[in-house]
């Protein structure tokens, strides 16, 4: 089992207000869902559309300039992005809508699958791709203007690895029907076109023409086997005409669309959606959701999912919002239950699976200089987490964020939980009124609120002395000196702990952190930094 703490300590911090404007969203048709709170849509300088806790708003991607949106204090609010296509026969103008009851974690869910690399059952992509292999599937005739190297046909492209580029082939693999220009993409991540077109060829060996082309085909290749038909394909992966996308599916794999749909139905029995084509299939419903007409039945089970096996570069922190999962990591499986948040390690091949009915979310990343991780991590929040933690989330992974946000804040959080659970392991009175009292003095710890020693009875006093062998005073002095032990390990700074822990001043909390440990702070970290002999 992953080092586990029971519900987290302490009340959650309140939730900002949030904002997101046109050079932080994606060029697509965007969907918010506002959960809980009150938010604003202004495109242009067009009237205020108000929306509030269970109303959504479609708003197109053309016929505006700038899109503004903004979340009051206490609001959360999703943005969804419907998959490639959809702005050719979605609603055409800014659009509010009443989500029907049912639908709500449906849609949680749905924003997980866009921005993590979950697939429900079926096919997968590299099940296609076996199936792409297969003998006559694939020929050796050139694209045209469009041309692959051989080496490059699989069913998959190379992801760059330059910031500008790989936020551009993100956007695209999310959303190949795109349609801008090197030099428009390159105002996009504020970098020069020539540096975009050369980071491409030299992180992928293809041309920006070329990878986009790439990606096209395998957004194809998902919707076909979705039985989506060729005309529905070419509009929604970005090809003018179906003419050009069986050219193209041709000169890449050797056979038409046609073709492939009468060799997929023939192929064993794997049925299923891709994660690209359940997010199509799922936009189909909300559209005839919003439009109020044959609205569908809200689903009465989440379907089970699984990541393929892959490492991250970066630690990844997820979330179980709702059900339970799991995290295999070679033959070791931890379990994650509801209100489970885990830090994944980089660099160390994993599966993160949902049972059904299950939902997760990813609250942020760590870089390994910033979290020293080997073995998988666990903290459980409370219930009482739940709105603020599904605001960490849409920060980590959209642009709908404070102005002031911080990215390292969820990481933070996370070891006060830790720190806080941790402080559990001093002796705790057992008497049901002293321990109410240990228990809110760890809760306010660090801050206001919370028991004072006045404010205590004296047979409570007396209860400490005689279960703990300490005063109230002093446990709580202790509870403070081993959760600035555990903040300080974890690499925060003295005077970030200082403010934690409830001191004012960074020398008032050295002296008392001296006088228990008998050790400075700033000695306690550099001791605890080196590496042991």
């Amino acid at each position: 089992m992953p080092s586990s703490f029971a519900a987290g300590a302490g009340d959650p911090p309140p939730i900002p207000a949030a904002r997101l404007g046109s050079a932080h969203s994606p060029v697509r048709p965007l969907l918010l869902w506002v959960r809980t709170g009150t938010a604003q849509v202004r495109l242009d300088s067009g009237p205020v559309l108000r929306l509030r806790a269970g109303e959504g708003a479609w708003i197109p991607a053309e016929g505006w300039a700038e899109r503004a949106i903004v979340t009051e204090p206490g609001t959360v609010a999703f943005p969804l992005w419907p998959h490639a296509g959809v702005g050719s026969w979605g609603l055409s103008e800014l659009t509010r809508f009443d989500v029907p009851g049912g639908w709500q974690d449906w849609l949680i869910q749905l924003f997980n699958l866009q921005v993590t690399p979950f697939n429900g059952r079926g096919y997968s992509p590299e099940a296609i791709e076996e199936l792409l292999r297969r003998p006559g599937s694939r020929s050796t005739a050139p694209v045209g203007a469009g041309r692959i190297p051989s080496s490059e046909r699989s069913a998959a492209a190379t992801m760059p690895r330059a910031l500008g580029a790989r936020a551009v082939a993100e956007e695209l693999i999310r959303d190949p029907a795109l349609d801008l220009t090197v030099e428009q993409w390159a105002v996009r991540v504020l970098c020069g076109a020539r540096t975009l077109r050369r980071d491409f060829l030299a992180d992928t060996g293809l041309t920006f023409e070329q990878w986009r082309l790439l990606c096209r085909l395998g957004a194809a290749v998902e919707l076909l086997a979705a039985g989506y038909d060729v005309d529905q394909v070419a509009a929604r992966v970005g090809f003018a005409s179906r003419n050009g996308l069986t050219r193209a599916f041709k000169g890449r794999f050797g056979l038409t669309p046609h073709e492939f749909g009468r060799q997929l139905s023939a192929g064993p029995g794997v049925g299923g959606l891709t994660q690209r084509a359940t997010a199509a299939r799922q936009t189909d419903d909300l559209i005839r959701m919003m439009r109020r007409t044959d609205t569908p039945t809200a689903p009465e089970m989440l379907p089970a999912a699984s990541t393929p096996s892959h490492a991250n570069e970066i630690h990844v922190l997820s979330w179980m919002y709702r059900g339970s999962g799991y995290l295999d990591i070679g033959n070791q499986r931890y379990e994650r239950e509801r209100g489970a948040a885990t830090w994944i390690p980089a660099e160390v091949e994993h599966v993160t699976g949902l049972r059904e009915n299950s939902v997760s979310l990813p609250l942020g990343n760590a870089s390994t200089a910033d979290l020293q991780l080997t073995v998988p991590l666990q903290v459980r929040f409370s219930p009482a987490w739940d709105d603020y933690l599904m605001f960490c989330s849409i920060s980590a992974r959209s642009g709908l964020r404070p102005d002031d946000h911080n990215p390292r804040r969820i990481l933070d959080l996370f070891a006060e939980q830790v720190a806080a659970q941790r402080a559990l392991s001093l002796p705790m009175p057992t008497d049901p009124r002293a321990r109410a009292v240990a228990l809110e003095c760890l809760r306010h710890i660090g801050g206001p609120g919370g028991t004072r020693d006045g404010d205590v009875g004296a047979e409570i006093h007396r209860v400490f002395r005689d279960e703990t062998g300490m005063t109230l005073g002093r446990w709580r002095y202790a509870a403070r000196m081993r959760i600035a032990r555990d903040l300080l390990a974890g690499g925060a700074p003295p005077s970030a702990v200082a403010r934690r822990t409830g001191y004012a001043h960074l020398s008032t909390f050295s002296a008392a952190f001296s006088r228990f440990h008998g050790l400075s702070p700033r000695d306690f970290q550099q001791r605890e930094s080196e590496p042991s002999q």
